[in-house]
C-alpha cells in the first residue's frame, strides 16, 4: 500500500493535468483522476511493465472519463473556437455542421491516427507529451498528427 501512495504522489499531478485538457473542466477532472487512482490500485496486480507506468495510468484515466461522460449522456467538450487560420481543419471544429462531419471521419481512422489527432487537438496535449504517451519520439507524434490531419481532409473533399 505504501507503494502505490508513492505512485499516487508522484504521478497525481500529470494524470489530473491530462484529464483536466480532456474535460476542460476542474471539478470533473479531480472526479477523474480519483476514480483512475481507485482503479489503478484495484488492477495494479495486473500491470506487468508493458508500458511506463505514466501511460498505464493515463490509459486509465481516458477510458474512465469517456466512461463517466456516456453515463451522464454527455459530448465531448467542444473544441476551442479561437483558431489562427481560419482556412484551417481545426477552425473547420467550431461550425457544429462540419465538425459533426470531422468527428465522424476522425472515428474512422486508424489507431494511432485517430488517438494522436484527438490528444492534439482536443487534449490539448503537445507532440512531446503524445510522444511520451506512445512511448515514441515527439517527431513520430507530429508526422502522425500530420497525416491524421490530410486523412481528415480528404474524406471532406
Amino acid at each position: 500500500m505504501e507503494d502505490f501512495e508513492k505512485i499516487y504522489s508522484e504521478y497525481f499531478d500529470m494524470v489530473y493535468g491530462y484529464c483536466l485538457r480532456l474535460s476542460h473542466d476542474p471539478s470533473l477532472a479531480e472526479e477523474v483522476t480519483q476514480e483512475s487512482f481507485f482503479k489503478a490500485l484495484k488492477a495494479i496486480d495486473s500491470f506487468h511493465g508493458e508500458c511506463r507506468l505514466s501511460v498505464w495510468l493515463c490509459q486509465i484515466a481516458k477510458n474512465t472519463y469517456f466512461t463517466l461522460l456516456k453515463k451522464r449522456k454527455r459530448t465531448a467538450p467542444p473544441p476551442p473556437e479561437d483558431w489562427a487560420d481560419p482556412q484551417d481543419l481545426e477552425e473547420r471544429l467550431g461550425d457544429k455542421e462540419q465538425a459533426i462531419q470531422i468527428h465522424r471521419v476522425l472515428h474512422t481512422l486508424p489507431e494511432p491516427y485517430r488517438e494522436v489527432f484527438w490528444l492534439r487537438t482536443f487534449g490539448e496535449l503537445s507532440f512531446a507529451q503524445i510522444g511520451g504517451l506512445f512511448e515514441k519520439t515527439e517527431s513520430w507524434a507530429r508526422v502522425t498528427y500530420h497525416r491524421a490531419r490530410i486523412k481528415i481532409k480528404e474524406e471532406l473533399v
